[in-house]
């Protein structure tokens, strides 16, 4: 199966409940299909550093943003086909670079075992990402290589340019989620009148409302589930959900105007564009918090320690005569966390 490796698009978000979901599929019907992946469950497991760079700038709403994962569309075994995709998204146009490779080398790249390679196969100079023996095995190693100089040059390279930019990144982040995708339906173009709506009811933007767009695509996303551990595109699908009961994230992407059947249902059903980033969602909403509460405990200890106090006091519930230690799952990322904060 063929696959698209290379977008530019706008991607607009819109949360909507259930019944509309029903009323706009009604709507599409004429004039849309599912496409070749049609229903499914999708994983991503996305990449960051450990004071969670990304996530923070991407959380800021800033003109120019940037993301890694790796995403697959049904449970993945070492040996299946995911994608590594480098998402980028600047002044409201997003960019996508997408590579196949087989799970177990996928891994491997983006966490800094392989791929960073010349031509000649050797790692440039300066870099970090030299594959070892010890990180895969030689032979792995020449196997991955290998694997990665029969992909097109152009991504390669800029996977690998964000990788050492960034330097050492690792699984933050597993996001699933069941989406029904649909594509334009293979019919001619109903004519060339096009009208341009700016008045923001319905899609809440001044895109352009034309006749046909035949490459538009739209999703509709339900049961959206975060993890921050069981970082497998294998595992089962389980989770903190991230929307609400009922509710549905539907992305329309285009790389031009909205077709103006859709701007209609869109006002009949009065949904408003909206901005929903699933992975600064779940960052911003349960990652940050936790990060916050466990740097607390962790100046408190720092405190006590250095007062030589055997009791650490405000309510962190500890009895006297005892010294609190710190939480088994206090990590580096909050270690990170605090630097970052300058403690």
């Amino acid at each position: 199966m063929a696959f698209q490796t290379v977008f530019k698009r706008y991607e607009l978000k819109y949360m909507i409940t259930r019944e509309q979901k029903d009323r706009i599929l009604r709507a599409m019907e004429p004039y849309m299909v599912q496409d070749k992946f049609g229903r499914s469950t999708i994983r991503n497991i996305y990449f960051d550093t450990d004071d969670f760079i990304l996530a923070r700038h991407s959380i800021a709403k800033p003109d120019f943003k940037e993301k890694l994962r790796i995403r697959s569309y049904a449970a993945a075994s070492p040996d299946s086909t995911v994608f590594v995709e480098l998402k980028r998204k600047f002044d409201h146009v997003v960019y996508k670079r997408r590579v196949a490779l087989p799970e177990n080398f996928a891994m491997k790249w983006t966490q800094g075992f392989a791929g960073r390679f010349s031509s000649s196969g050797t790692a440039p100079a300066g870099t970090a990402g030299s594959i070892t023996a010890s990180a895969t095995g030689s032979n792995g190693a020449r196997i991955l290589h290998k694997e990665l100089a029969a992909l097109p040059t152009q991504m390669t390279s800029e996977i690998n340019y964000f990788l050492n930019y960034y330097g050492t990144l690792r699984p933050t982040v597993f996001l699933s989620y069941d989406r029904l995708a649909y594509r334009m339906r293979d019919i001619p173009a109903a004519g060339s009148q096009s009208d341009i709506h700016r008045n923001g009811t319905g899609t809440g933007s001044s895109m352009p409302a034309v006749q046909t767009a035949p490459d538009l695509r739209v999703t509709f996303d339900e049961n959206i589930l975060f993890r921050d551990y069981d970082m497998s595109l294998g595992s089962d699908i389980y989770g903190t959900p991230l929307l609400e009961d009922g509710k549905v994230l539907m992305e329309i992407k285009c790389s031009g105007g909205i077709p103006l059947w859709m701007t209609q249902v869109l006002s009949e059903e009065h949904i408003y564009k909206t901005s929903f980033s699933k992975y600064g969602t779940a960052y911003s909403r349960y990652i940050q918090p936790e990060m916050q509460r466990e740097a607390v405990t962790l100046r408190q200890i720092a405190a006590a320690a250095k007062a030589g106090s055997e009791t650490i006091t405000g309510g962190m519930g500890t009895s006297a005569g005892s010294v609190r230690r710190a939480p088994a799952n206090i990590g580096r990322r909050t270690s990170s966390w605090l630097h970052y904060l300058g403690a």
